[in-house]
């Protein structure tokens, strides 16, 4: 199969999204399109080079918003009916929010507007799905009550992205997510993996209810439902 598979800026289950894909690349083409957030999120996780590792060769692109323009020309692939499916994961509330009013300026929203003309099936992973709370990780952060403040800070020292910023903070559009500072750190003040609880707010889940029932997609819980989902449909 031919698939389309396009990253917005979620942090919540991006590890799981990227596991399958990984998966699914074994047997499948897939044309990787990141959001301009997609891809800082990707790199603050860690987790781009993995992504683009199951890139390179033609309809396994790695495509860019930054390297699209505001045409997005590789979003007419799916107007054309290249590609048998797109998958949207995970996906903002920002993003489902744009869908369903219709509005398509961004590389994904324009990929899933173009899936709809071309009758390519698309599957959507909202990370704002029902009403309460729900726990997500954030990326690396420097915990200040556990920083030692040391006259030289071994963290930044080791950083090859200079993005540490000793003693304040860590600037996450620099971090690549490798784990150098937390090594470096003898005083354990660099914290990664540190789960959080976040409130669904009720408007974001309102519009992924009006996605439900949108033509030609499919809404989904989880991405660990992707693989058999596909199965299915075959």
């Amino acid at each position: 199969m031919r698939i389309g598979w396009a990253i917005t800026g979620a942090g919540h289950l991006l590890d799981e999204s990227v596991a399958v894909m990984e998966e699914l690349s074994k047997d499948n083409k897939i044309t990787v399109l990141l959001s301009n957030a997609g891809e800082e999120v990707l790199n603050m996780y860690g987790l781009f080079e993995r992504v683009a590792a199951i890139t390179g060769g033609y309809y396994k692109e790695l495509a860019l918003e930054s390297d699209q323009s505001f045409s997005y020309p590789i979003s007419g692939r799916f107007s054309l009916g290249k590609y048998d499916l797109l998958i949207v994961s995970p996906t903002t509330s920002n993003t489902v929010a744009k869908i369903v009013h219709g509005i398509s300026d961004t590389l994904v929203t324009n990929s899933v507007a173009q899936a709809g003309k071309g009758g390519v099936k698309t599957i959507i992973i909202p990370v704002d799905m029902e009403e309460g709370d729900v726990e997500t990780i954030l990326p690396s952060k420097l915990d200040l009550e556990s920083c030692a403040d040391c006259d030289e800070c071994e963290a930044a020292k080791s950083c090859p992205q200079d993005a540490i910023i000793a003693k304040q903070e860590i600037d996450l559009l620099k971090c690549v997510g490798c784990g150098d500072c937390q090594d470096s750190c003898s005083f354990n003040a660099i914290k990664a993996g540190k789960l959080i609880t976040i409130h669904m707010r009720e408007i974001d889940i309102e519009n992924t209810h009006k996605l439900v029932l949108m033509e030609d997609i499919d809404v989904l819980k989880h991405p660990n439902e992707i693989v058999e989902f596909i199965s299915n449909i075959l």
